[in-house]
This record gives structure tokens, sequence and C-alpha cells, in this order.
């Protein structure tokens, strides 16, 4: 079977101009276009004023309580990336005329070679649109080329937009033997 049409990237193509390097545009549920591309260096302002947007209630799901501030710290270790033991995912969308962070997925290695955690946000008011899981879709495939076997993600057993996602997306959900609040989600790839 050949490919009939060929996709020709032009900068009149994407409503957000020339791209450079991998990335993919995406039509959420409710048509609004969003940029998806790893993270890069320079997206550590939109990074920062992505946290200090996020509500309350999803900093402690995604911080898990840890979480007061954007700190310099916490900044420098979102940012360190190095595209196969740590990795991440941005979306990225025009708002009043600047593209601004509405998600982001990310995965750490953890312990031994083959598992990785997970971690995926998006902005109070991008939510119930499908973003996360196209930015999940995005880490899992990755994880998957990168040689992960496993990837999880450690939640707190109320979030339950976390619930239905990691059901959604195919992962096993298991209470955190060391902490009833928690609960583990594990996917094999």
């Amino acid at each position: 079977m050949s490919e009939i049409h060929s996709h020709h990237h032009t900068a009149s193509a994407t409503p957000f101009g020339a791209i450079e390097g991998t990335h993919w545009i995406e039509t959420l549920n409710d048509g609004s276009p969003v940029l998806i591309r790893p993270l890069r260096p320079e997206d550590r302002p939109r990074e920062t004023a992505f946290i200090k947007r996020l509500s309350e209630q999803a900093c402690r799901f995604r911080f898990l309580g840890r979480l007061r501030e954007a700190s310099p710290a916490l900044l420098d270790q979102l940012m360190d990336i190095d595209q196969r033991n740590r990795m991440a995912f941005v979306a990225l969308a025009h708002d009043n005329g600047e593209l601004r962070l509405v998600g982001v997925s990310r995965y750490g290695a953890s312990g031994d070679e083959k598992q990785c955690e997970c971690a995926v946000t998006v902005a109070d008011d991008w939510r119930q649109r499908g973003l996360a899981v196209l930015l999940m879709r995005r880490l899992i495939d990755i994880a998957r080329k990168n040689g992960f076997r496993t990837m999880f993600s450690i939640d707190a057993a109320e979030n339950e937009p976390m619930r239905e996602l990691a059901g959604y997306l195919g992962f096993q959900r298991r209470l955190d033997p060391d902490d009833a609040t928690q609960v583990i989600h594990t996917l094999a790839l």
C-alpha cells in the first residue's frame, strides 16, 4: 500500500508558523489547535508561568503536596531533560497573542533501567479537551522506543481525573502498600 498524499510542512500549513525539529500539531476535542513537541531550554519561562497558574488542587495532584512555588531548584530539575532517561513533552497554544504552555507530560527513569515514572499536568482552563491523552501517548511512545518496559505513576487515591486517564490509557491500578492515600498506576510497555 503506497501513501498517496504526502505531507509538506510549510510555514503556512501550521497555525504556529515555521517550526524546527520534532513536533506534532494536534486538534483537541473542541477544535483548538495545539503544538506538541519535546521540552526545550527556552521553555523555562513558560514552565514557570504554567506552574504559577496551576490551581492548588492541580498542584497537589501533580506534586503530591510537595510544591509551594516554582523554585529555581525545581525548575532546574524540570528542565533537565536528556531525551532518554528524562523526557518531557509540552503542549503550546495561542493565548491572547502569545504562545502559552498549557500542558506537559514527562517521565524519569526510576531505579532500574527498565522502569520510568510519569506525570502529566494540564492547565486548569485546558482540561476536558483530550490534551492529557495526547501528551501521554507521545510519552508512552518514546519511553517504549527508549527501551523502558514499565511506566508507572504514583497518584493521590482521590485523584479522579488521573484514575480515568490511566484507565483509558490501559494502566493497571493498585493501592500503594506503603500509603493507603496513594495508588500506583502501572503500564507494561
